[in-house]
């Protein structure tokens, strides 16, 4: 009873006259240490919206495409240490990166609708001052499908102008997908990947190899035995669930903004964004799913 009867009154000493007062021991002078401000460079981030115009919408926008570099910065982080604990073969770490990673992709979908409240009348005052930029020209979002399997040497030629965005492009484009890391654990663990899989040229994007099939419908159908490498595979469908969930809200938003006008890169707006559905990182887990139980 008296620790309650304390803690009600430090409950009461805390909130007087309706105004919450500070707790004694709460630190109140960073003059000489790190604060949260400083730790998190908010100095910085919060002087990085430079809006062109003085539309008031402006900033809305830019905060919205900062925030998505954001989270896509976080998510080729992860993506990078899932491809590493696969080829070490640690597939728990690799599935909690991978999970992760779905969900920073469920909370970019979900951040479409604030840009969403953009319309289009609104977007056309300061459109203009865009220039030719263009989401199309973001080097993470490149970098992230290009690790999960959609890479094209052609898209480095856009950033010429940018050296590190060009080399770390490069860097992708040479190395291992996620999915070939996990089809080299699969392999390891004794599943019959074909050899020309795992001899496959890296700089080549993804495209569905039928001879994957049976691996996967041997893990599908044993899942008791492989369940390891099954709840993998679940994971990865996931991530590219996720991923499209994102995409085709993006062309939704873009088309109630401009309709079906061409996008500011020059590309074909909404018909460009429909095209992009049509890719798939990890192809053959959606095609062993038609042989389940036949």
């Amino acid at each position: 009873m008296a620790i309650e009867e304390n803690r009600a009154i430090e409950k009461s000493r805390a909130i007087e006259d309706g105004v919450r007062t500070v707790e004694e021991g709460v630190r109140t002078d960073f003059r000489a240490e790190m604060d949260y401000g400083g730790y998190l460079a908010l100095d910085t981030l919060l002087s990085a919206q430079r809006p062109i115009s003085d539309h008031h919408d402006e900033p809305l926008f830019i905060i919205q495409h900062q925030t998505t570099e954001l989270w896509l910065k976080l998510s080729l982080h992860e993506l990078r240490a899932v491809r590493a604990h696969l080829d070490a073969d640690d597939v728990p770490r690799a599935r909690k990166g991978l999970a992760r990673v779905k969900h920073v992709f469920r909370t970019l979908t979900e951040q479409w609708s604030v840009l969403a409240t953009l319309t289009p009348s609104e977007y056309a005052e300061f459109r203009g001052v865009l220039g030719h930029s263009s989401g199309f020209q973001s080097f993470q979002y490149r970098a992230v499908e290009f690790i999960l399997g959609n890479k094209d040497e052609r898209l480095l030629q856009v950033f010429r102008g940018r050296p590190v965005a060009q080399e770390l492009l490069a860097e992708l484009l040479d190395s291992p997908t996620v999915y070939d890391a996990f089809l080299r654990h699969l392999a390891r663990a004794g599943h019959a990947v074909p050899q020309h899989v795992l001899d496959r040229d890296v700089r080549r994007a993804w495209v569905e190899d039928p001879a994957l099939v049976p691996v996967h419908r041997a893990i599908y159908e044993d899942t008791a035995a492989h369940w390891p490498q099954y709840a993998t595979c679940e994971d990865l469908v996931d991530l590219e669930d996720a991923v499209q969930l994102w995409r085709f809200r993006h062309l939704r938003t873009v088309q109630r903004t401009i309709g079906f006008a061409t996008g500011t890169g020059g590309s074909s707006g909404v018909d460009f964004l429909k095209r992009a559905l049509d890719l798939t990182f990890f192809p053959e887990l959606y095609t062993v799913r038609s042989g389940i139980g036949a």
